[in-house]
């Protein structure tokens, strides 16, 4: 294989490679934002008194 062509090769395989970082970064930051979310629903919806008493009859 000549220099040229291994030259594009290389650059090529690199670029694939910062492409797929950025898009896991991508996803990354996108599961962080949802995760955030979902913490802050769950802290809204939060009822500090259900589920406090039992009532059972025998």
């Amino acid at each position: 294989m000549d220099i040229p062509a291994l030259s594009i090769s290389l650059a090529q395989g690199s670029l694939a490679q910062a492409v797929g970082i950025q898009v896991l970064k991508m996803a990354q930051d996108q599961a962080t934002a949802q995760s955030q979310q979902l913490v802050q629903m769950m802290q809204q919806s939060a009822q500090p008194n259900l589920g406090a008493n039992l009532d059972i009859r025998v």
